[in-house]
C-alpha cells in the first residue's frame, strides 16, 4: 500500500519496543510448545508481530477489567496459534506469565485452543472458518448498541479456504461493518503443504475486494506497516477492511521457516530447542 504524506509519525522508540515485544512473544512460543511437547509453533511465530502491534499499540483494552463493556474485541480465528496469543495476553497483564509454562497441561486454563476461561479471550476458537462469523456478530452488536468499539479478527490463509469465510465476508459487506478489521496471516503454508498446492488463493486481494471489502496488503513483519494499515482501516467508512499481512511461517527460527513440518510440532530435540532460543536471543540483540 502507499501512504499519504500526512500519515502519522511513529517514533523509533515505539518501533523498537514493538519489535522487542514480538521477539518476546516468539521466545515464549518456543518455551511453551517445547515444555508441552505439543502445539503449533509455525503459525504462532508468523503472527507474533501482528499480535505485538495489536496488544501493545492498537487495542483499547484494560487487563484489570477484561470484560470492560467498551473494550475493543479480538478474535483469534486461527486458534491453533494460541501460544502467541496467550503470550501476548500474559505480557499485557491479563494473567501471570508463570501460567504460560503450564500450556496444554492437565488442569491448566491454557488449553490448546483459546477458550473463555482465559482472561482477555473474547471468543472460543479452533474450529477453522468460524471466527470471522463470530467477529461479525460482535461488530453488529456494537452498531445496534451505538458503541464505538472495534472488532479485530486474525485469520489463517489456509483457513480462508473454508466456504463459510466467504459467506461471512459477504454478510459483513452487506451490513457495511466499517467497525470490523480482519487480518489474514498470509504465510502461504498450512497443515500439510503450501496453500497453493491445496487450493489456489490468489488473486487474494481482488477476491476480498470483489466481496465488498477495503483491502490493504502489507509486510506482516513490519510493525510500521502494520500500524499504518490499522490507522487506514479505522478511517474506512461504509465497508469492512481486510489487511493481507504477508508473513513467513516459523518466522525467527531458521529451521522452522517456510516449512509445513513445524505447523503442529515443537522442537524435536534439545538441540533444536537450544538453537531456536539462541537465534531469538541473537535477533533480540540486533533490535
Amino acid at each position: 500500500m502507499k501512504y499519504p504524506s500526512h500519515m502519522i509519525e511513529i517514533s523509533e522508540n515505539t518501533i523498537r519496543e514493538l519489535k522487542l515485544k514480538a521477539n518476546e512473544i516468539r521466545t515464549w512460543v518456543i518455551k511453551m510448545v517445547y515444555a508441552a511437547q505439543s502445539g503449533h509453533p509455525g503459525g504462532a511465530l508468523s503472527a507474533a508481530d501482528i499480535l505485538a502491534v495489536l496488544y501493545f499499540h492498537e487495542l483499547q483494552i484494560d487487563p484489570k477489567n477484561p470484560e470492560w463493556e467498551d473494550r475493543d474485541r479480538f478474535v483469534l480465528s486461527k486458534g491453533h496459534a494460541s501460544p502467541a496469543y496467550y503470550a501476548a495476553l500474559a505480557m499485557r497483564g491479563f494473567f501471570s506469565e508463570k501460567e504460560l509454562m503450564k500450556f496444554r497441561k492437565v488442569e491448566s486454563f491454557l488449553q490448546g485452543h483459546p477458550s473463555l476461561m482465559v482472561p482477555g479471550v473474547d471468543m472460543c476458537t479452533g474450529s477453522l472458518g468460524q471466527g470471522l462469523s463470530a467477529a461479525i456478530g460482535m461488530a453488529l452488536a456494537a452498531k445496534l448498541d451505538n458503541k464505538d468499539y472495534r472488532v479485530y479478527a486474525l485469520l489463517g490463509d489456509g483457513e480462508i479456504e473454508e466456504g463459510n469465510i466467504w459467506e461471512a465476508a459477504m454478510t459483513a459487506a452487506t451490513r457495511k461493518l466499517d467497525n470490523l478489521i480482519a487480518i489474514v496471516d498470509r504465510n502461504k503454508i498450512q497443515l500439510d503443504d503450501f496453500t497453493d498446492t491445496m487450493v489456489v488463493l490468489d488473486p487474494l486481494e481482488e477476491k476480498w475486494n470483489a466481496f465488498g471489502w477495503r483491502v490493504l496488503s502489507i509486510n506482516g513483519h513490519d510493525v510500521v506497516q502494520l500500524i499504518r494499515a490499522l490507522e487506514e482501516a479505522k478511517k474506512t467508512q461504509g465497508k469492512p477492511t481486510v489487511i493481507i499481512a504477508h508473513t513467513v511461517k516459523g518466522k525467527g527460527v531458521s529451521y522452522m521457516e517456510n516449512t509445513a513440518k513445524y505447523h503442529g510440532k515443537p522442537p524435536q530435540s534439545e538441540e533444536e530447542y537450544v538453537q531456536a532460543l539462541k537465534e531469538l536471543e541473537e535477533e533480540r540483540r540486533r533490535i
